[in-house]
């Protein structure tokens, strides 16, 4: 090294550190790019098929449109239509008792089923037998349920004639709505099982063995134990299952057509009886923002409630 090269060199100050070289534009975006390019694909998606339908769903609430005409603003008149509207009210009903019966045998049967897996076998050959249905089309299984539960010809109430009972008329208007339930249970009751079962496997053996060496049964574990710590699992199935049973449309589509009477004549089947029987789009639009408020603030309340940002596997 010469004295020239020496005597360029900077000199640091005693006490103090040197600042660090300053970083290229790529060194100062890192990943972001990259992330970038992933997203924006989906990004764009959403935007196109979710969020613009949805603000033009919005402006379309409030106009008079039937698709040959040009849409008339007419403000909230069609809100003000809809609180005196009794059959949006019915649908509601309906759609409610829907939920109610649809949710609970099918978290009870999921919780079931998950269990068994986990005690019993871990097999992926299960596994996907028990996803089996859910990999069905809708139409298909409400088409093979339908032929299977038919007054006349199906084989569920040949069977039952040949117990000494009577048929069950299964799509009349006091039994449509469970049966339907009941089906739809049948079809996703094993992707709500591959779910609670994939919580069940996040929970450390250690937790069992403490409730064990305490003395506690396995009711008592499981109500003190399984369930607490499956709390964040159970609100995400709980949302899911939730906004997927209001979404009901293609079962009621396939077999009753709303009917009898509109005994199973559910909200999303009043949508798109308004807009594409009626061709009241307007009006269909409106009946559309307000379910997803509705659906907006019964996710937002379970989600609060069941209190699924936290867990109690933490510092475990």
């Amino acid at each position: 090294m010469t004295s020239d090269t020496v005597r360029a060199a900077p000199r640091a100050t005693p006490g103090t550190v040197p600042d660090p070289p300053p970083r290229s534009l790529r060194q100062r975006l890192g990943d972001l790019p990259v992330a970038i390019m992933f997203v924006l694909p989906a990004t764009i998606g959403f935007a196109v098929f979710y969020l613009w339908p949805a603000l033009r769903g919005a402006y379309l609430s409030l106009t008079k449109f039937n698709v040959l005409t040009p849409p008339t603003f007419i403000g909230l008149e069609n809100y003000e239509r809809l609180f005196g509207d009794r059959l949006f009210w019915n649908a509601l009903k309906v759609t409610a008792e829907y939920v109610v019966l649809n949710i609970v045998t099918q978290t009870v049967a999921a919780m079931l089923l998950a269990v068994l897996m986990y005690r019993l076998t871990k097999s992926m050959v299960v596994r996907g037998v028990v996803l089996l249905p859910y990999l069905v089309a809708n139409v298909v299984v409400a088409l093979v349920w339908y032929w299977m539960l038919d007054f006349q010809i199906g084989v569920v109430n040949n069977m039952i004639e040949w117990l000494g009972l009577d048929r069950v008329a299964f799509f009349g208007s006091d039994w449509a709505i469970p049966t339907i339930a009941g089906i739809n249970t049948w079809r996703h009751t094993g992707y709500t099982a591959l779910l609670i079962f994939a919580g069940l496997q996040m929970i450390p053996p250690s937790v069992y063995e403490a409730a064990s060496i305490d003395g506690a049964s396995e009711w008592k574990t499981f109500w003190r134990v399984t369930l607490p710590l499956l709390r964040p699992v159970m609100a995400l199935v709980m949302v899911l299952s939730v906004i997927g049973s209001f979404q009901v449309f293609d079962t009621i589509a396939v077999t009753t057509a709303g009917g009898p009477i509109n005994a199973t004549r559910v909200i999303y089947f009043y949508i798109y009886d308004m807009a594409f029987n009626r061709f009241n789009f307007g009006y269909a639009a409106a009946l559309s923002s307000v379910l997803f408020v509705l659906l907006a603030g019964i996710a937002y309340l379970q989600l609060r409630l069941s209190r699924a940002g936290e867990s109690d596997l933490r510092g475990s």
